[in-house]
């Protein structure tokens, strides 16, 4: 794609593109059953959004991905994180 596009959106994001590859690359192999792994994640994709995660909200993910095998994306983590029930 075009290096362009890239900037754009970091620009309107203020998301570094090359921390978002990399986390895609690391996601590839990645055991979504061990909940040190999901944790990992959680934490990785909130400090590349630089949103905090609360505590709570972290326990949810884990359990609507380990326990009930919801698929991982960074849209269901984009839709948990920004949740504010």
């Amino acid at each position: 794609m075009d290096n362009n596009f890239f900037k754009n959106i970091e620009k309107k994001t203020g998301v570094n593109m090359k921390d978002v590859f990399e986390l895609a690359a690391s996601l590839q192999n990645a055991n979504f059953k061990d909940e040190q792994t999901v944790r990992s994640v959680i934490k990785r994709v909130s400090e590349i959004a630089n949103k905090p995660v609360s505590k709570e909200t972290e326990d949810k993910i884990i359990q609507s991905i380990v326990t009930d095998g919801k698929q991982l994306d960074f849209t269901t983590l984009s839709k948990m994180i920004n949740n504010k029930n």
